[in-house]
Parts: structure tokens; sequence; C-alpha cells
């Protein structure tokens, strides 16, 4: 059997005997150790405790002043809400008071009225009684003298009366008849004038009128509108005069300018297509028509320079070389009367071995003026020289529009030419009517002469010139002042117009508030 050795039995023993002290030595460590952290926590806890303490105290002291700031400034407002209520409360008193004095002082005023209004009655009453107990003794004192009752009086001066005003009505009679004698002639006049003139406006209609088919009769009514908005829409913005009558489907635009006309014809025709028709409406077809008869005479005026064969000429001047389509002179179409003078000059020149282009050229520009004569004042030879001269035209075209009636010596043979061309377009025969050129003058002059007076916004020529419909500007013209302005209108037209029958003189004032909702 094996034995350890002493020494490490005895190391051994020493171990455990070490292990036995140790054990409640180091239990006795870690109490301790164990109480300080206790300690020391428990004195964290408690500063812990103390700053809560002492912060939830003075948030609390905090809130509690703010609090009574809040009281003070409620109550502040509340004074103040209070002092205003007590003051309006007093200014409705002292209204209530004014307004009690017043109805005192009216009442008062009243009462005594009505008290001298009964004294006035009363005394009026006596009065009346006195006159009537004058009358009658009067009377009785009349009847007394003259020997005659009241009726006996009475048949006696009906009877004077009756042979007195039985001369006087025969002496009026013969007064009367002589009278009427002498204004017969002139009245007869007057008649037969108004009565020519009527028949003229039938003869010269193919020129001045346009018919506009319709759909049915009910687009009439429409067109006419809620107490005629829309025809006069049409007529005051277009210028022309829209007749309305029994012709069945179909509606007559008036007018002596043909511009005016195509205007309102095309207006009147995208208005039936589209089926809204109100004022706003009409507006907008109305300027959409003015730029399609805009693009139409650029057209007509491309065709006739390409049609001539002229070439480089200015734009400006091509426009208004389409312009002259809605144009005539004694009947004739200005523009086919341009291009065929054109046609002329150039085969009069190529037989006179002279430059074909400029001939052709001063015969399609001779009649420029025409285009604008009625803007423009002046004769329309002297508006063609200053437009050919503005939109730099050579020296011989201007020359021959010059020339071309003879106001002026014709020094060159392009002018020649065209004075001859022109005569052979004018002279063929069918081709100008006099009397429609003198027609349209007249309207056109009467146009012009109402449309100098101050605050005459525009104005057009209708019912074969029987009437001028005048627009005047409202913030110029008010309504007391458009009753002397007819008569100014009318007695100029008087004075320095000649013509048949009598104009009427129609003024319109307009006016209209505009906006927009955004």
């Amino acid at each position: 059997m094996l034995t350890m050795p002493t020494t490490v039995i005895a190391c051994i023993i020493t171990g455990v005997v070490m292990l036995i002290i140790g054990f409640p030595l180091g239990v006795v460590y870690r109490k301790k150790v164990s109480e300080h952290e206790i300690s020391s926590a428990e004195d964290e806890a408690k500063r812990i405790i103390n700053e809560a303490i002492k912060s939830a105290e003075s948030k609390k002291r905090e809130a509690l002043l703010e609090a009574k700031e809040e009281i003070h400034a409620n109550r502040a407002e509340h004074e103040r809400e209070v002092k205003e209520r007590r003051q309006e409360l007093q200014k409705q008193e002292r209204r209530l008071q004014q307004k009690e004095e017043s109805l005192d002082k009216k009442t008062e005023a009243i009462e005594k009225k009505n008290e001298q209004l009964g004294k006035k009655l009363t005394d009026l009453d006596a009065a009346r009684q006195e006159v009537a107990l004058i009358k009658r003794s009067q009377l009785e004192m009349l009847e007394k003298i003259s020997g005659y009752t009241i009726e006996e009086a009475k048949a006696y001066l009906i009877q004077n009366i009756e042979s007195e005003v039985t001369h006087e009505a025969a002496l009026k009679i013969k007064e009367v008849e002589a009278k009427y004698k002498d204004e017969a002639d002139q009245k007869a006049r007057e008649y037969i004038s108004l009565a020519i003139q009527r028949c003229a406006a039938d003869h010269v209609a193919e020129a001045t009128i346009s018919v506009v088919p319709l759909p049915n009769d009910e687009m009439k009514g429409r067109i006419i509108g809620r107490e005629g908005r829309n025809i006069r829409s049409i007529e005051n913005l277009t210028g022309v005069d829209l007749i309305i009558d029994d012709t069945p489907e179909a509606i007559t635009v008036s007018s002596f300018d043909p511009v005016r006309r195509e205007i309102a014809r095309l207006a009147l025709e995208k208005l039936i297509i589209d089926g809204r028709i109100h004022p706003s409406r009409i507006e907008e077809m109305v300027e959409k028509a003015r730029r399609e008869v805009d693009a139409t005479i650029k057209a007509e005026g491309e065709r006739a320079v390409l049609e001539t064969g002229v070439r480089g000429l200015h734009p400006e001047i091509v426009k208004l070389i389409g312009r002259m389509k809605y144009r005539t002179s004694y009947g004739q179409n200005i523009l086919n009367h341009s291009i065929e003078v054109a046609h002329i000059a150039g085969l009069l020149a190529s037989e006179l071995g002279v430059d074909v282009a400029t001939a052709k050229r001063a015969g399609l520009l001779h009649d420029l003026g025409k285009a604008v004569d009625h803007e423009i004042e002046g004769s329309h030879i002297q508006i063609g020289v200053d437009l050919a001269r503005r939109y730099k035209e050579s020296e011989a075209v201007i020359h021959a529009i010059e020339a071309h009636h003879g106001d002026v010596e014709a020094k060159t043979i392009i002018a020649c030419i065209v004075q001859a061309a022109d005569t052979i377009s004018a002279a063929r025969p069918g081709a100008r009517r006099e009397n429609i050129e003198n027609y349209i003058k007249r309207l056109e002059k009467l146009e012009e002469l109402t449309n100098s007076f101050h605050g005459v916004e525009s104005s057009y020529a209708i019912q074969a010139g029987r009437e001028i419909r005048i627009m005047v500007k409202p913030d110029e013209v008010s309504e007391d002042e458009m009753v002397l302005l007819s008569r100014e209108i009318a007695k100029k037209i008087e004075d320095e117009l000649e013509y048949p029958g009598q104009i009427k003189v129609n003024l319109l004032r307009e006016t209209r508030a505009v906006e927009y909702a955004k």
C-alpha cells in the first residue's frame, strides 16, 4: 500500500485550514462592500429625490406665476370689453335720446300744423258760405236789372256766341284753305321725291344687298334676340342694315359698302352654323369674319399680281389691290377694271415697242387711290400718287397714275397708253352705270359729314340713304346732348347735301361694363 509523503499531507491540511479560515473572512468582506454600496445608493436616491422636489417646487412656482399672469391678462381684456360695451351702450342711449327728442319736436310741429290747418279749414268753410250768399244775392240783383232769368240769359248768350263763332269759323276755314293751297305744291314735291327715292332703292338693290339663307324661319327669332339685342348688336358692329321680313328662310343684308356687307354675311353664316347666338358670340364671329375678309383681300391682290405678271410690288400695295375687289366705280368692279387696263396697256405697249412690264404695272396701279378714297380725304388720283410715292414706285408709274384722267399733261408714252387703256376698259358696253356711282358717293359723303362731329364714334348710311345710324361715345355725349347733336347733324345735312326726300338721323348710345372672374 502506498502512502503519501508527510509534506504533501501537511500542505493539504494547511490548505484546508486556510480555506476554512478564509471563507468567513470573505463573507465578512463582501458584506461590508455590499453595505457600502447600499449606503451609496441610498445617498444617491436621497439626492435625486431632493433635486426632484426642488425642481417640482420651481415648476409649481412658475406655473402659479403664469396662471396669475394669464388671469390678470384675461381680467384686463374682460374689463376692456366691458368698458367698450358700456361706451357703445351709452352711445346708443344718447342716439335714442336724440331720436326721441327729434320725434317729440316733430310731433309738436305736426300738432301745430294740424291746428293751423283746422283753423284754415274753418275759415275756408266760412268764406265759402259767404261767397255763396254774395253770389246768390248778385244773381237775384242781375235778374231784377236785366229782366231775364238765369236760363233765359244762358239762351241769349249762346245765341250771340253761335253767330259770332259761325263767322269766325268761316274766316278760319278760308284762311286754312289758302294756307294749304300754298303748301300743297311743296308737299307734293316731297311726296314725289320720297317715292322716287324708294323706287331708286329697288333699282340699286342688286348692288347693295346680300341674301343669307336660313335653315328655318325659327332662326329669324334667334337672330333678332330678346328685345332685339342680337340684331342690334350685329348692326352696330358691322354697320349694315338687317332686313327680316316675310321672305321664307332668308335674311337680307343691306349696305352700300360691300366690305361691311361681306363681313356681316360671313358672320351671320357662322352664327347660323354654330347655333349659339348672343352678343359676345356675335362679336367673336364678326371679328373672325373680318379676318377672313382680310385674308380674301390679300389673296385677291396676289391673284391680280400673278394674273398680270407684275413683279416686285410692295406687300402693302398688294393688299390695296386686293381691297379693290370690294370697290366699284360707276357700277364697274375696280379690281377687274385694273386687271383689264393692265392687260390692254401691255398689248398697246407691245405693239408700240415700249416697256411692257412698266405699262402693265402702271395700268394695274392707276386706280390704286380708289382702294382707300373713302377713308382718306382727297381725289383718288392724288391718293394713288401719294401711295405710289410712299412705296417707292418709279416716276414713270407715278406720272401715269397722275395723268390717267388728264388732270396733268401726259409727258410719257406709258402715261398715254394708260389713258387709252383706261378709256377702252370703261367705254366697252355695259361696263359702267353712272347712277350707282353717284348714289354711293352721296352715301359716303353722308357718313363723312356725320363723322366730323365731336363725340361720334362711327356712322353708317342704311336704308338706301334714307337713314344715317350714328354710334356716339357714351363718355363724351350724354343722353340730353344726343337731342341737340341730332338736330345739329340734321341741320348740317340739310345745308351741305343734296338728296331726294328726307334722311332720318338715328343716334345710338350704348354703355358696357365688363369684368373677368379669376
